[in-house]
């Protein structure tokens, strides 16, 4: 962000103390979009993240350049925030597995920044690599208002337990309704037969949240955010932001967002927790659902551009990655993992979704997954 160039922190997230803590070596930063709001990574400051596998399309976002470097082997995990999909979207584009924790259960303090749509977590090689850094980072912080589940026991443990018999719902259609790619359906398939091959019984089923409430809900909500970072910068430089400071598209979000109601806001809120309570129902009887990630493989660079009508850009971001929004509205746990390639050597990912506070379980299968279906040694040619 160019309004954030040159930021300086005053203190250190309880985070990365955790990080510290367990003995992570942080070396260095990576890429996002302002304010983390895209689905690529692109920006005016930085230009355009690419993809190992393919330096013509997006890595995603907004956690691109962490998916990234991760991919092209720099490292074997990268820090993350998944507001809308930005850890589970770079994972799915780069090949790499992406777990969003349920809310709550990783702390954003001391000074919490992000919506209650965002959560901390990572993009990483291996299940077990992102299992053992959950057991190290979360839990809550003096203060945190929202807390998740106690974990039943370690996630690096659960890993290695394969689960038996699970229930699983596949989701083919999306929110929008828009269109999924074939290569994303063959994906679905594929995982959906595996998991048949493991004992687990798969259902097809239809999501029972209304799209046209869900989406003006998350819109505000973000909408929100985007004020809330504006407004903190600003008090920071002691000055009012102007239209050469933010990406096209983010000045676009924050003219249209300045003049939300507490009335809309509380109504927002509503329509969120409205959409938990209808997922929550419907997962007493699934323990597991399945999507594809996106509705897309990785798009070319430059399709998702920032420097464009907010309105086209919305449809088209949205149409992408409609899949993903829904579990950080929820709260659920949900990760994108790596099975698929297309015939041209794209990654796509397949995303599962548990019970709120059920991380222990999404571990289990995704390490069960891992084991029949190894992507390990899938190497980016970059």
């Amino acid at each position: 962000s160019r309004f954030y160039k040159d930021a300086r922190m005053d203190y250190t997230s309880t985070v990365v103390e955790r990080y510290q803590r367990a003995g992570l070596v942080i070396f260095g930063k990576t890429a996002s979009p302002e304010f983390g709001g895209t689905p690529t990574t692109e920006s005016l400051l930085f230009g355009e993240t690419c993809n190992p596998w393919d330096i013509s399309v997006s890595a995603g976002g907004s956690s691109g350049g962490s998916a990234a470097a991760v991919a092209a082997g720099i490292l074997p995990l990268a820090n993350g925030t998944d507001g809308g999909g930005s850890i589970r979207i770079p994972a799915s584009c780069c090949g790499l597995f992406g777990m969003k924790p349920s809310r709550g259960r990783v702390p954003s303090g001391p000074k919490a920044l992000s919506s209650i749509l965002s959560v901390i977590h990572a993009v990483s090689r291996s299940v077990r690599d992102s299992a053992a850094l959950l057991d190290a980072s979360g839990g809550p912080e003096p203060g945190q208002t929202t807390i998740a589940p106690a974990p039943r026991g370690s996630y690096l443990d659960a890993v290695a337990r394969a689960p038996k018999g699970l229930r699983i719902g596949l989701i083919s259609t999306p929110l929008t309704h828009s269109p999924v790619d074939p290569e994303c359906v063959q994906a679905t398939a594929n995982a959906a037969r595996l998991c048949e091959s493991l004992g687990h019984d798969v259902q097809e089923i239809n999501l029972p949240v209304d799209p046209r409430e869900f989406f003006a809900s998350t819109r505000i909500i973000m909408g929100a955010g985007t004020v809330m970072r504006v407004s903190d910068r600003e008090q920071q430089l002691g000055r009012k932001v102007t239209e050469n400071d933010l990406e096209p598209i983010i000045w676009q979000r924050y003219q249209s967002s300045r003049g939300y109601t507490a009335e809309q806001l509380e109504g927002a809120q509503l329509g969120v927790e409205t959409a938990a309570r209808q997922m929550a129902l419907l997962q007493q009887d699934y323990d597991i659902l399945l999507s594809p990630t996106l509705a897309t493989p990785p798009v070319k660079l430059g399709k998702l551009s920032l420097n464009q009508d907010n309105a086209t850009y919305e449809k088209e971001a949205i149409s992408a990655s409609a899949f993903t929004m829904l579990y950080n509205a929820t709260g659920q746990p949900a990760m994108s993992v790596p099975l698929h390639w297309t015939p041209g050597g794209l990654p796509v990912g397949v995303m599962f979704a548990g019970r709120y506070g059920e991380e222990g379980v999404l571990f289990q299968l995704a390490g069960q997954l891992e084991q029949a279906s190894p992507w390990f040694d899938k190497i980016a040619p970059l």
